[in-house]
């Protein structure tokens, strides 16, 4: 059997910049073992399978080791396969996920993408913190991530973090963010648990990081970028209890997979996609 893939760049519109994810286009599904599998052979921070489901679809997002929750960049770059590809009607899209309803939209050209908004909580600085990022650190802030702020965005660009000390905090991630120079705020997120030391531009965190930033700039639509070395550009706007992000996407790559796996039930080819 054969399953077509395609891997999109999101957050940029250059691509091999922004976040790399590989994209199925499901018409049901397969086995979790083999979707993490697949994951784990692809390797990239992300990989995401989508089923149709009533007048939208279904999707499920794997890192290399683990299957997680909520993931921004690869429900962008979804997107921008069904949109491109299989010619899906953004309208917007609706996408139903472990963290609910998702919807895309698109605005002038660039994919909208409208998330929960997480509040944070302060924690306070502790040993392990200390050990896994060192330096100088403004506030610690408890989350679905840990959240750390740093004085400027040269602190940010600087850090080396302890890999092995962030693995052992009770977070999947740790986020460490400061006031930019030329955006309002710029970020960067380690993940090892998940098996991604360095995400390159992360959707997901900004659920947290908006709300943050907003209270603090006192506005509520900012620009943001993550400072990985492949960058991401990301416009964000907190409206109410949802935080919208919007960005581009580029297409780089297509292929098939092809495995002399027995394959589980489900996994059959993409069927035409839902119309409006």
């Amino acid at each position: 059997m054969q399953l077509d893939f395609y891997q999109v760049d999101a957050f940029t519109d250059t691509p091999f910049t922004g976040n790399p994810a590989i994209i199925y286009c499901l018409g049901s599904w397969l086995g979790d073992g083999l979707m993490q599998r697949i994951a784990n052979e692809h390797h990239l921070a992300e990989t995401a399978f989508v089923v149709p489901e009533g007048a939208g679809w279904r999707i499920r997002w794997f890192t290399p080791v683990v299957e997680v929750p909520l993931c921004g960049h690869a429900t962008l770059a979804a997107a921008h396969v069904l949109r491109v590809i299989h010619h899906a009607d953004i309208a917007p899209m609706v996408f139903q996920s472990r963290s609910g309803e998702l919807r895309v939209s698109e605005e002038r050209g660039r994919l909208w993408l409208d998330m929960p908004a997480e509040t944070l909580a302060e924690k306070g600085v502790s040993l392990g913190v200390q050990r896994a990022l060192g330096g100088d650190i403004v506030d610690v802030l408890d989350g679905k991530n840990l959240v750390v702020v740093l004085p400027t965005e040269q602190h940010v660009l600087a850090c080396r973090p302890d890999f092995g000390a962030i693995a052992q905090l009770p977070w999947p991630g740790v986020v460490v963010t400061a006031r930019g120079e030329q955006h309002d705020f710029v970020s960067r997120y380690f993940a090892p648990q998940l098996g991604i030391f360095e995400d390159p531009a992360t959707g997901s965190t900004h659920c947290a990081l908006v709300p943050y930033w907003s209270e603090r700039l006192n506005k509520t639509s900012l620009r943001a970028r993550q400072c990985s070395a492949r960058g991401g550009e990301l416009w964000c706007r907190l409206e109410g209890e949802r935080v919208i992000v919007g960005g581009d996407a580029t297409l780089v790559a297509k292929g098939q997979l092809l495995t002399g796996l027995p394959w589980p039930q489900g996994g059959t080819p993409w069927p035409a996609p839902p119309s409006g």
